[in-house]
């Protein structure tokens, strides 16, 4: 497998941390990642593929024929998509404000998450069925947020302290590529050539809604806080997703540029992710999931460069991971849940580490806590290398 050297691009961005030292974590006084990091924009990208976040249209195609040809793996992940939308009705209320909630939940909060999720559901579903109630369904959510949503604000802490505003900063990173996962389906898919009909009034609107979520949210990541964890590779991996909604290489650069500059600073040098040793099992597998599907898009668009950076830290990080899912590591993550991102790891690299860990609880469904695409047995098992 061919990988393309870092050393060239790295040299590039050996400055471009200084951004990161200088930028505040007040909403308003946040530099735009994409413009200060525009001039060392280095991913090669000239034309976007469409749909291109995590998926492609020759992904989508493979797996629709076959769960449709009766492919028992393939079934048995796209049936986690039909257990998704048989748990989850398809909302015909929408917030206006989200209320973001440190070390917990609110339900406007868990909406959001649950909704984008779900609108990804109904478009993958929409792929294998050709059923056109699917891709309404779709853009129904889809088109609810984006004239409905007006903006995040926090409530307080089950303890009753006052939750951070830079949490709304992290809640947009979470569900914006996943809403972008969806509507590039919807826009850009078509079954048997046609397509899910989405306006291009609506597709406007919901441009406007992820440009909120960009400017207000996402892009006041960055110097949000002291650490470089899972926050920044969520920032990046959303940022490559909106970049190729907006078809814009400078706003997919900021975040692709950016992890390849953080990605020495997420992992220690035994491999484990910084928290997986010394906070929990659920967080680094957020940076787990965000540097995989960054890699994923990457790699749809051409370029494999994120898979193969840092020696494959995606590949050691992981790995790493399994040696605490079998109980093998300073923290002792047997039994915890494992996320999705397994899936797509382990179709690029198939090391039999990686095939362990992938097959403690596959197929995969969404993650519990809905911050991550899911589904991804049905998406991403043995699709090889087509994009």
């Amino acid at each position: 497998m061919m990988h393309i050297s870092m050393l060239t691009r790295l040299s590039r961005l050996g400055l471009a941390l200084t951004f990161v030292a200088l930028s505040g974590c007040q909403k308003n006084d946040a530099a735009k990642p994409e413009e200060a990091l525009s001039s060392t924009a280095d991913s090669t990208i000239t034309t976007f593929v469409h749909p291109g976040v995590v998926n492609s249209r020759a992904s989508l195609d493979l797996i629709a024929a076959q769960v449709n040809g009766g492919d028992a793996t393939r079934t048995g992940g796209y049936n986690k998509v039909v257990d998704y939308m048989n748990q989850y009705a398809v909302p015909t209320s929408f917030p206006s404000v989200v209320y973001a909630v440190g070390s917990g939940g609110s339900p406007t909060e868990d909406q959001i998450r649950r909704d984008a999720i779900l609108a990804y559901a109904c478009a993958l579903r929409w792929v294998k069925t050709g059923n056109a109630t699917y891709a309404g369904q779709a853009k129904q959510i889809l088109n609810g947020y984006a004239y409905n949503f007006q903006r995040y604000d926090t409530a307080p802490k089950p303890d009753g302290s006052p939750t951070e505003f830079r949490q709304t900063y992290l809640e947009a990173a979470w569900v914006a590529p996943s809403f972008v996962a969806a509507g590039e389906i919807i826009r850009y898919y078509q079954v048997n050539g046609t397509g899910a009909g989405w306006s291009s009034t609506d597709i406007n609107k919901f441009s406007d809604f992820l440009n909120n979520l960009k400017n207000n949210y996402v892009n006041n990541i960055p110097g949000a806080i002291g650490d470089i964890n899972n926050w920044q590779a969520s920032y990046c991996y959303a940022k490559m997703a909106l970049g190729v909604w907006f078809n814009s290489t400078t706003v997919y650069d900021s975040g692709y540029d950016y992890l390849l500059q953080i990605m020495p600073q997420l992992t220690y040098s035994d491999g484990a992710l910084k928290e997986q040793r010394d906070r929990d099992c659920v967080h680094p597998q957020y940076t787990l999931c965000a540097m995989v599907y960054a890699a994923e898009t990457a790699r749809i668009q051409g370029n494999t460069a994120l898979y193969a950076a840092q020696n494959e830290q995606i590949r050691r990080n992981f790995e790493k991971f399994e040696d605490a899912a079998a109980g093998n590591y300073t923290r002792n993550c047997s039994g915890s849940q494992i996320f999705p991102g397994v899936e797509t790891a382990y179709n690029y690299y198939r090391t039999a580490k990686l095939a362990s860990l992938r097959n403690r609880q596959a197929p995969y469904g969404a993650p519990g806590d809905k911050t991550f695409l899911g589904f991804t047995t049905f998406t991403h098992w043995n699709i090889g290398s087509v994009r």
